[in-house]
């Protein structure tokens, strides 16, 4: 037993007591979509509350980055750690299980997409675009972004995810035999989730065998990594982090902030908070699908904007005519190019610049220029990152708030890890894995810091 620990501990990962709702409790109610979602429209919000009504519910424990911004943000987070502890100790959780747990979702694009809900350790990841860990963020981080996040981990009793961390296992093994291992028990939960997000279903692995399986099948995928995108010697590339590099980046500060304050003390290192409740897919997945992420700028005009890009090599522009043109120039055959779609109210323009691989690498640097850090008051220029086009197009038609939409082409997911590997971390927001109803919904909770 104490073997197929140290294995798990050397990639990274361990076996954590899990908490779900007890019996009784309305799961479809009780799980919520990641808190980073829908960022632009309060109806969503507003349609989940209502749907949880006054019943038990992860709305209660998370907070929505829609409302980061509004006043009493300190006294939301202190009624967000009231509630976790009330539920722990009014019976909303079943016993703690030991265990991980192996899900499968249907969301309203695709079936049956796979993962492992499981501890990963912060010892084993940094944000910092220059190191090499073997957990590694793909994005950029803004460490601006982080204490916001913190506020609501600092003290928590408890967490709930919504990372997702990507493998590399081209050949699509790990997780399909997991899964024939768990299904062989009655699942966890079933459930269906809330506002459009399809199904959910769970099956525990508390079997030191499965745990012994998971360790060996990742254990490969990282010694693999060495010679597929890494030098012999360094630390093996297993895990990219695909979705809540905020969020995980956080966990990582309050770790390190623990760690500081309670030095010397005797069990310091075994404290819950070393680590982060994640769920672990394959990039392979044929259920998983990479979008694009859609900026909008506020307060800048459409002409202004083309003029800030203009500077971009081989740059051209002209009028693409409707929705539907735009989207289907920036997503159509193939082409030396790359493209944007700029869109205002009822105008359209088609950008096309000259540059390899992401638009993101080229673009994210010149909106960073035109929409400095903190802003500089109500009618200064600000930025959002949208998932879906439908979202997009809706937020470009707000005349009033000057809106300018950019719609970005479609992201080939393969070479991930190996861009990653080579350069470091892509520029934030440069993909998302699937459309904002396909994220991560909140159910599964772990005991991070005593009542």
């Amino acid at each position: 037993m104490e073997d197929i620990h140290q294995k798990l501990a050397g990639i990274g990962l361990k076996i954590p007591e899990i908490l779900l709702p007890g019996p009784g409790i309305d799961t479809e109610k009780w799980a919520v979509i990641a808190c980073d979602q829908f960022t632009q429209d309060q109806a969503y919000w507003e349609k989940a509350r209502q749907q949880a009504g006054d019943a038990p519910s992860a709305l209660n424990l998370i907070f929505p980055e829609i409302y980061l911004q509004d006043e009493g943000r300190g006294a939301r987070i202190n009624a967000i750690h009231q509630t976790m502890a009330a539920y722990l100790r009014d019976g909303t959780f079943a016993p703690p299980r030991r265990g991980c747990v192996y899900l499968e979702r249907n969301t309203p694009r695709h079936g049956s997409r796979r993962g492992l809900v499981i501890a990963l350790d912060l010892e084993q990841y940094d944000w910092d675009p220059a190191s090499r860990p073997l957990i590694r963020t793909t994005e950029g981080t803004v460490p601006e972004r982080l204490p916001l996040r913190m506020e609501t981990r600092r003290g928590a009793a408890l967490e709930s995810p919504h990372i997702l961390i990507l493998i590399d296992d081209d050949k699509d093994e790990i997780l399909p035999a997991l899964g024939e291992r768990a299904k062989s028990a009655a699942p966890a939960y079933q459930s269906p989730l809330m506002l459009g997000g399809g199904d959910l279903s769970g099956w525990f692995l508390e079997d030191p065998a499965d745990w012994a399986f998971l360790a060996g099948g990742f254990e490969a995928l990282a010694q693999r990594s060495r010679t597929r995108y890494g030098a012999a010697g360094e630390v093996p590339f297993l895990f990219a982090v695909g979705d809540g590099n905020h969020s995980l980046g956080a966990a990582r500060e309050i770790w390190k902030e623990y760690k500081k304050a309670h030095a010397g003390d005797r069990d310091l290192m075994n404290h819950p908070c070393r680590y982060a409740l994640a769920e672990i897919e394959n990039l392979y997945d044929p259920a998983i699908r990479f979008e694009p992420i859609h900026r909008v700028l506020f307060h800048t005009g459409l002409d202004e904007l083309v003029k800030r890009l203009s500077i971009l090599p081989g740059f051209s522009s002209r009028p693409a005519g409707d929705r539907a043109a735009l989207s289907r120039l920036v997503g159509g055959r193939e082409t030396d190019k790359n493209r944007l779609g700029l869109v205002s109210g009822d105008r359209g323009v088609l950008v096309e610049f000259d540059a390899p691989g992401l638009a993101t690498v080229s673009l994210q640097p010149l909106l960073d220029d035109l929409v400095p850090s903190g802003g500089a008051g109500n009618n200064a220029p600000s930025i959002d990152y949208i998932h879906g086009e439908d979202e997009l197009f809706r937020l470009a038609a707000n005349s009033a708030a000057r809106a300018v939409g950019i719609l970005l082409p479609p992201v080939k997911k393969s070479g991930l890890f190996e861009t990653v590997a080579r350069s470091g971390p892509l520029p934030r927001k440069s993909f998302s894995m699937g459309e904002a109803v396909e994220k991560r919904y909140y159910l599964e909770c772990r005991a991070l810091f005593g009542v």
